[in-house]
């Protein structure tokens, strides 16, 4: 009964891991989006393009490419460090430039803060506080909803040294749209665009796949098109405003699964994560933790 109770729970733990978007942004956002497609940019994406990429991998032929949809998972430890993932990948993900732990440096024990933002539900800017008190750089990953109906937060964001990242236009899934170029590259380049009208800069070209779901022809388009894709090692059930969990077990959740390297995906839309972000933050620091940015 003891090993029974011992799987279900590690069982579970994994299902929490799946993605760090869940299908309830999917089904608030998707209304926010409908109602935004018939005003979308069509900007030719190649304005944007990378000259310095450091791209691993250059493909211009995708047929060989598998199209199967993955929801990406790692598997949790209790040991603090980098966990395992996928086993079943058939394909390196450095080939195309997609990482999920960030740098490792032996002298130090390394985080990287991450947030997504689908839509704003007011606590952005509390989050901002913090990480400007407690000193902390973090990459944004914003969709095109978002650039157009909070262009000051996406400043502010800026102004104070963080990196807004790529989030797509419609947050869709990314392997859903590899049959259709055009549709694919917009995800990318309508974000670019209104970014740049919004901070006369260009964008960063980091990657975040909505939902967490990719395929092996979806990574490839997304390297091609000058992007790093940032899965990442920990994220936990944040994402729900209507079912927040509760601030102790949202402490104890990060701090157990630190680990060198770490990319942490943490929800802006969370009461939760505002309210302990300065808490984690300082915990980690005390446990010999430093935070940088993914650059």
């Amino acid at each position: 009964m003891r090993k029974i109770i011992i799987y279900f729970s590690l069982c579970l733990t994994i299902s929490l891991c799946l993605t760090g978007c869940t299908l309830f942004d999917k089904v608030k956002e998707t209304s926010f989006f409908n109602s935004e497609q018939s005003n979308s940019n069509n900007n030719d994406t190649n304005n944007n393009s990378n000259k310095n990429s450091t791209n691993k991998k250059t493909v211009t032929d995708y047929s060989d490419k598998d199209n199967e949809i993955t929801s990406w998972f790692y598997m949790p430890n209790d040991t603090h460090t980098t966990p395992d993932i996928n086993p079943k990948l058939t394909y390196d993900l450095s080939n195309y430039n997609a990482i999920y732990n960030g740098p490792i440096n032996k002298s130090t024990k390394t985080l990287y803060l991450t947030f997504d933002e689908g839509y704003e539900n007011g606590y952005t800017s509390k989050i901002l506080d913090v990480l400007k008190e407690k000193n902390v750089k973090a990459v944004f990953f914003v969709t095109s909803y978002y650039l157009e109906k909070n262009p000051d937060l996406v400043k502010r964001m800026v102004d104070e040294g963080h990196i807004v990242g790529n989030h797509s236009k419609t947050h869709s899934s990314m392997p859903t749209l590899t049959s259709d170029m055009t549709k694919f590259k917009e995800e990318f380049s309508d974000v670019e665009s209104k970014y740049k009208e919004i901070t006369g800069l260009d964008m960063k070209k980091f990657f975040r796949p909505p939902m967490g779901y990719y395929s092996e022809k979806s990574l490839a388009i997304t390297n091609d098109l000058g992007y790093k894709t940032m899965f990442w090692s920990f994220a936990y059930d944040d994402w729900n405003p209507e079912k927040q969990p509760e601030v102790n077990y949202a402490k104890n959740k990060i701090l157990d699964n630190l680990h060198n390297g770490s990319i942490l995906l943490l929800h802006a839309v969370s009461k939760t994560n505002t309210e302990i972000l300065g808490d984690v933050i300082d915990s980690a620091r005390n446990a010999g933790y430093e935070f940088k940015l993914l650059n």
